[in-house]
């Protein structure tokens, strides 16, 4: 099999022929069709995300080079272990990469996404960036048709990454306003899916208004610049608020911002990791009665959840520029200097 391992953080991704894998027990092998490209995977190939004030979360332990990335995976499965039972061989798949160990709280839980000794693929396992990757069960594939390859890769992260975080933001009642900050890949995926999962129409927050047509072809219903003071004070006085905010950008900048722009009582979804620090006054939380949490990817309950929405059709599609997998070292550094609209999607 081919596949593009990076031997030592932020080294390139070199071309290496390996055994293709063969399936024991209850494993499976999916031929990659369709692998998309993930901001995560440029903060995994260098190793660390940034805390801001110089501190750096050190990924080196999970990850342990040489590692082949990539997470957003479809393809068609091409063998089968004997205990791999409700899946056959020519079968179209996208898989949840998100697997964890079974056997801690958080997987007993059925949140394996969350798990304290992780399995992931193209994290803690080898993943898409290869023509073939093996599957440690069937509950981890997910039909997908009548959507093209291309789009249902996709939904293994930043599909189900938005879907998660929109649930977080439920119930919304009518004339309340949700907040979208972020019109990168997963900030679009969340705009596309607002209206399916919460029944309202998001107003998008993006600096760079080069994005703003992709927004609104998703879905929004309006866009504004957050460094734009006057545009931030109209959209308040407008809205009164936002009954919630979903940051998927994760900078300082971004989450200060969003939970200033929040109603009393609102909530702030955090889902990026573009890093920093933000200052916060805790006083303000009970005065506001404002809400902050955490989303992380999303459960596998959650990834069935969002597979059958998304086969009903209806949903916008995501911008994706297809490259080679030969080219992943170019994709990289594409994504890493923000010149990528939409998503990338690597093909083998």
């Amino acid at each position: 099999m081919l596949s593009y391992p990076f031997d030592a953080f932020g080294k390139p991704l070199a071309q290496v022929l390996r055994e293709t894998p063969q399936p024991t027990g209850s494993e499976l092998v999916v031929r990659v069709g369709s692998c998309g490209l993930c901001h995560s995977d440029v903060h995994l190939h260098e190793g660390y995300f940034d805390l801001g004030n110089g501190n750096k979360l050190d990924l080196s332990r999970g990850i342990a080079p040489p590692r082949v990335l990539g997470h957003e995976i479809a393809g068609t499965v091409v063998a089968v272990g004997p205990d791999a039972h409700g899946v056959a061989v020519g079968e179209r798949r996208v898989v949840y990469p998100w697997i964890g160990c079974g056997a801690c709280a958080p997987c007993q839980g059925g949140h394996e996404e969350l798990c304290t000794a992780p399995r992931a693929l193209g994290v803690n396992r080898d993943g898409g960036f290869a023509d073939h990757v093996l599957v440690p069960h069937p509950r981890y594939l997910f039909a997908y048709d009548p959507l093209p390859e291309v789009q249902a890769c996709t939904y293994a992260c930043s599909g189900l990454t938005a879907y998660a975080a929109l649930k977080k933001c439920a119930p919304l009642a009518a004339g309340d306003t949700l907040l979208v900050i972020g019109a990168g890949g997963v900030g679009l995926s969340g705009v596309r899916m607002a209206a399916m999962a919460l029944g309202v129409r998001p107003v998008v927050a993006e600096i760079d208004r080069s994005k703003w047509d992709l927004a609104r072809e998703a879905g929004a219903v309006d866009c504004l610049d957050p460094t734009d003071a006057a545009a931030t004070k109209a959209f308040i006085k407008a809205s009164g608020g936002a009954a919630a905010a979903i940051d998927f950008v994760g900078a300082a900048a971004t989450f200060s911002w969003g939970l200033s722009a929040l109603r009393k009582g609102g909530k702030l979804v955090c889902v990026g990791l573009f890093g920093g620090v933000a200052p916060l006054m805790p006083a303000t939380l009970p005065l506001r009665a404002v809400t902050i949490t955490g989303s992380y990817v999303g459960s596998l309950a959650e990834m069935g959840e969002m597979m059958a929405l998304a086969r009903q059709g209806g949903l916008p599609a995501l911008p994706v520029t297809t490259r080679p997998l030969a080219e992943v070292n170019e994709a990289l550094a594409a994504l890493r200097s923000g010149a990528i609209r939409g998503r990338a999607v690597l093909q083998p």
